[in-house]
């Protein structure tokens, strides 16, 4: 199982568009999710990034999902790619395999004094 988290900011586009064209693109993401929900997907929640937020990130929304396999996180990737979401949203992302509490831990306490911690 994956964890997937996206945050953005809107665009100068996406504030450019009319309200009524603001909510038929976001129906077409709606349906999007839908259809890819069938294939595992899971949202976790969608969040308005609270401003008092202690070391809080400069994105202001945010959504977390679930997904069976590395397979689903490339398919969620090209989705959002191909509905033109960047256009309209400044985003990043971060995604990892599940792994045991115990298993982070270790992972943090064995670093090497060297390690970049993205290849260890």
């Amino acid at each position: 199982m994956y964890l997937y988290v996206e945050q953005w900011n809107v665009t100068k586009e996406w504030m450019d568009l009319s309200k009524e064209d603001r909510r038929s693109y976001m129906n077409k993401v709606k349906d999007g999710i839908q259809e890819m929900s069938r294939a595992g997907l899971e949202n976790l929640g969608w969040a308005l990034n609270d401003e008092h937020t202690p070391h809080r990130s400069d994105y202001r929304y945010f959504a977390i999902w679930k997904l069976p396999s590395l397979e689903a996180v490339e398919e969620l990737e090209k989705g959002i790619e191909e509905a033109g979401w960047h256009k309209y949203f400044s985003q990043v992302n971060s995604r990892g395999k599940i792994i045991p509490f115990n298993e982070a831990i270790d992972f943090l306490v064995n670093l090497e004094k060297n390690s970049t911690s993205i290849l260890d």
